[in-house]
């Protein structure tokens, strides 16, 4: 049975005519003048895969996008922009070596993955920065621009404070102008496969300001958060006039990323810049479920996450926008992280988040899809600390976070069932 169904999730679809540009109409997306609804998933290293060999594996792409695709799967979301750092849990190569120098492979890497995706009728969330350390991101640009080392929490274990060292990007003129160049060079640039302008290829559906932005540490963030409201809606105008005909989110947690206060997330996603509110669900990272067992807590966790949807749907109803479960994700069984390990805590948790995301598209909500954290397809590690390396194929689970931690594999016949029956469900809905 397991053969069967990773054959035919295997099996290369036909080439899908391509639709066209995904647009807001009040609380639901549209698209060729018809509800858009989506399964999708996390995809960070697509456009790795896509840069020539010795960087990618693009043999691997176009098969894990087939799968993907046969799975009902055609939404991903993609890190568009990383920046060498010296993190030690930092992603390389980067695309970003140096403020205003790009390396081509990496640009020419994401022209291969969009084609790719055009190919068979996927879209795109493309972020362009990031808060965390796994990419470089905010807090690599306040090291350029203030000549410190980077602040790094694998070495310190200072969470607290690398959240607000990060934070202190929002209000830095030259990291601001440096981002800002990244930000043209990406949507501005012309695919180097198809000749497509990216500004006028509706496989990308959005530009995302950043991978979980946030005001700073729940503890300290608060003086900052006149600065991260300002920068989300500066940003996002900036992104609107380069992609007039494309959409604008920030990659937002949604309350988590918003000092746990609702209002803080209300006032800041309320401009007009921002098309559509994300929200993300990490009830094992946020106590509410147990790291090592799963299964241990399941049920209150649950409730916990259930509640936690409802009220980010309603947020979205108060601002009359769409909303986006954009990442959502939890450890194997007993906190495994080898592929060959169960899955039935996990498989409980995405059913009962699909069932909840699809009862409130049934009742006309504004919630309009998904995205799993994070497709791990073939990419596996042999190191027996399960960290990734330079060099080593990529999964799932970014380079600070053990190799099986999140990913959902290719040999996860069930989930990828769970995940494919929510996607037909959900694109049926009228």
């Amino acid at each position: 049975m397991v053969a069967m169904l990773l054959a035919m999730l295997s099996a290369a679809p036909a080439l899908a005519a391509q639709s066209g540009f995904v647009r807001v109409e009040g609380t639901r997306f549209l698209l060729d003048g018809k509800p858009y609804r989506f399964a999708g998933a996390n995809f960070w290293y697509g456009a790795y895969l896509g840069a020539e060999d010795g960087v990618g594996d693009r043999a691997r792409l176009r098969a894990e996008l087939d799968q993907l695709k046969a799975a009902g799967i055609d939404n991903l979301r993609v890190l568009a922009m990383s920046e060498a750092s010296g993190f030690k849990r930092g992603v390389r190569p980067a695309f970003m070596t140096a403020p205003g120098e790009y390396d081509q492979r990496l640009l020419e890497g994401l022209d291969v993955l969009l084609d790719e995706m055009r190919q068979r009728d996927m879209k795109a969330v493309l972020y362009l920065n990031n808060f965390w350390q796994w990419s470089g991101g905010m807090s690599q640009y306040v090291s350029w621009f203030t000549g410190e080392p980077v602040f790094d929490p694998d070495e310190t274990g200072d969470w607290n404070g690398f959240m607000q060292n990060s934070a202190r990007f929002y209000a830095m003129p030259e990291a601001q102008a440096a981002y800002r160049d990244a930000i043209r060079t990406v949507i501005t640039r012309r695919n180097s496969v198809n000749g497509i302008a990216y500004v006028d290829d509706p496989t990308v559906m959005s530009w995302q300001l950043a991978n979980e932005p946030r005001p700073g540490s729940d503890a300290g963030g608060a003086p900052n958060f006149q600065a991260y409201r300002a920068w989300l809606h500066d940003t996002a105008g900036f992104i609107r006039q380069l992609a007039p005909r494309q959409l604008v989110s920030s990659g937002s947690e949604g309350n988590k990323g918003s000092l746990s206060d609702d209002d803080y997330y209300l006032i800041a996603h309320a401009s007009p810049n921002i098309d559509y509110l994300t929200f993300h669900l990490w009830p094992s990272n946020w106590s509410w479920i147990d790291h090592d067992d799963p299964a241990a807590r399941l049920e209150p966790g649950l409730e916990t996450s259930l509640e936690y949807i409802d009220r980010h749907v309603e947020m979205a109803r108060k601002l009359g926008k769409p909303i986006v479960l954009s990442e959502f994700g939890l450890n194997r069984d007993k906190g495994s992280y080898d592929p060959a390990s169960g899955v039935t805590a996990r498989d409980r948790f995405y059913k009962a988040i699909f069932d909840r995301v699809l009862e409130h598209a049934r009742a006309g909500a504004p919630i309009a899809g998904s995205n799993f954290w994070a497709w791990g397809g073939r990419g596996r590690t042999s190191n027996p600390d399960w960290m990734w390396k330079e060099g080593d194929p990529f999964t799932g689970d970014p380079p600070q976070e053990a190799q099986g931690l999140f990913s959902l594999f290719d040999s996860d016949a069930s989930t990828l069932r769970i995940v494919s029956g929510h996607a037909r469900a959900i694109r049926e809905l009228p």
